[in-house]
């Protein structure tokens, strides 16, 4: 075995868990964005919070405490476009191949199924990235009123 024929067995085994990865994501953009969306209907209420404050907190445990949860959205925003990128790139070698043995039906299926993939990994990014943006907005705002009730600089 050639070490290119090994590398493209290795990029052949990771177009399913890629695959797989890219749904999850998109799955879970949704889910954030539907949750994103229920927490602004939450945040007209008064006195709505969504930063756990206590007696003894302090800044740095509050900034920490935005970081985590805004780390998902952020990751997925990142990840989606790389994985959407590899679940286009592996099908297209064997679709290459199919095109140039006079095959353009079969490489047609695989090019259709690979720019599917890239599609609802940038759908999932993009919700993801529009998450993001939402939120911190709202953990920032949070945290400013926060310093002003504590007195801190």
């Amino acid at each position: 075995m050639t070490l290119e024929s090994g590398f493209a067995h290795i990029a052949q085994a990771l177009l399913w868990p890629v695959l797989i990865l890219v749904a999850v994501g998109f799955v879970y953009a949704l889910w954030t964005a539907g949750a994103t969306l229920m927490e602004a209907v939450q945040r007209r209420r008064p006195g709505f919070r969504q930063l756990t404050v206590r007696d003894d907190s302090t800044l740095d445990a509050l900034e920490l405490q935005i970081v985590r949860r805004l780390e998902a959205p952020r990751l997925l925003g990142r990840v989606a476009p790389l994985l959407g990128l590899i679940a286009t790139m592996v099908p297209l070698g064997p679709a290459l191949q199919s095109v140039a043995a006079g095959q353009g039906q079969q490489a047609l299926a695989v090019f259709s199924s690979a720019f599917s993939g890239v599609v609802l990994a940038l759908a999932a990014a993009a919700i993801a990235l529009v998450v993001y943006s939402v939120r911190r907005r709202w953990l920032l705002a949070e945290l400013l009123v926060v310093k002003a009730e504590k007195g801190w600089a």
